[in-house]
């Protein structure tokens, strides 16, 4: 039996680490075939050139497709969607896959779905419609209106992708693919942690990954700068990463490397998923506006503080408090956190077996020509 070619877009070190455990299901299936297109974030060298973690996963990369990262603004972004529409096009022109599996509601998600579905290829979208209220919700909801088959990480999820027109027999609730294997992969303890990073592990710790929002990129480096007041003022020990190349990142990164050189911070440019796996459980706050306090935190009941507007209409699990990006707010929500302390592991974005559900979907979906024909259900 000819094997299923899935060729997964990946642009940054967040969208391959949820991905991974799934990817590397697909990978060993005897009736799917896997192949990774690496973008983006994934080829510059000042985000960690994470393409080689990619690498050492084993898992097959068929091309790989430069974009610019600088000048991290808005019009780099929309230039890079238009050079990698056209080089996955070529790509896919040439070697068609059966299937182009994308995550999320980046650009280079969007770029690969108007690729497939102008090439007659069907297209699974993971993480479908999921609310946030920044640029990230339409383009998130542009690649669910592309996208044939819907792998939702929750009910709510799965019911605004129907009430979008999406055929209900499409749309399934797998769960988040990032919390498969998720627990069992932080095994450093908190001491070997702090001593590494320069902490005491006796002190408050917060894990800082705070990134732009487009909308609001002019404000993106004083919003960093009053978040690390507030941390600094409540006495907590931070271990910041460098954050993605959207607008306004290079006022956020300045802002990190001059509290880094000052002494007050640890800086890291990526953390391996293990590793940051391991912070997340050993941490007493995740601060900031990541994907990861919403949905990948409750796994070890780590307290988050959501600031500002990226995830502010998601939904959430007890253990996260949302608060504006103003030095008091957060002041306040780091307390609030502080002094509840850790949460129930319980998490409404699925049960850590997630990506056993996709593999079998991918597998055993018929792709036919009606498949293909895209119309609301209504």
């Amino acid at each position: 039996m000819k094997r299923r070619r899935i060729c997964y877009v990946s642009g940054t070190r967040a969208d391959f680490g949820l991905m991974r455990s799934t990817l590397q299901a697909i990978h060993s299936h005897p009736q799917l075939a896997l192949e990774i297109v690496a973008t983006g974030m994934h080829l510059s060298q000042a985000h960690g050139q994470t393409l080689r973690e990619i690498e050492a996963s084993g898992l097959p990369i068929r091309a790989t497709v430069p974009v610019e990262t600088d000048p991290p603004t808005g019009a780099t972004m929309a230039r890079n969607i238009g050079q990698m529409l056209v080089a996955f096009t070529a790509l896919w022109q040439e070697q068609r896959p059966d299937v182009v599996l994308l995550l999320g509601d980046r650009g280079e998600m969007l770029a690969g779905a108007l690729a497939a579905i102008h090439l007659n290829i069907p297209v699974a979208h993971v993480h479908g419609g999921e609310r946030s209220g920044t640029v990230d919700e339409p383009v998130r909801h542009a690649i669910t209106k592309l996208a044939h088959l819907h792998f939702t990480a929750s009910p709510g999820a799965r019911e605004r992708v129907v009430r979008m027109g999406e055929a209900p027999d499409r749309v399934w609730v797998t769960g988040a693919p990032g919390l498969d294997g998720l627990a069992a992969l932080a095994t450093r303890p908190r001491a070997e942690l702090a001593r590494e990073a320069g902490f005491d592990p006796d002190r408050p710790i917060a894990l800082f990954v705070f990134h732009p929002v487009l909308q609001e990129a002019d404000a993106a480096g004083a919003q960093a700068a009053a978040i690390l007041d507030a941390l600094a003022a409540q006495g907590l020990q931070v271990l910041a990463l460098l954050p993605n190349a959207d607008a306004g990142s290079q006022a956020v990164r300045t802002v990190l490397q001059q509290r880094s050189q000052a002494g007050e911070l640890r800086l890291a440019t990526h953390l391996p998923r293990a590793d940051f796996a391991s912070w997340m459980a050993a941490a007493d706050v995740l601060v900031g506006n990541s994907s990861a306090g919403i949905i990948e935190a409750a796994t070890f009941g780590t307290p988050v503080v959501d600031i500002g507007q990226r995830q502010h209409q998601r939904e959430r699990n007890a253990n996260v408090i949302g608060c504006d990006a103003d030095a008091p707010a957060v002041a306040a929500a780091v307390r609030q956190a502080l002094g509840h302390g850790r949460f129930p592991a319980d998490n409404v974005y699925g049960d850590g077996a997630s990506g056993p559900r996709i593999v079998q979907l991918l597998a055993t979906v018929p792709l036919d020509a009606a498949l293909m024909k895209k119309t609301n259900a209504y």
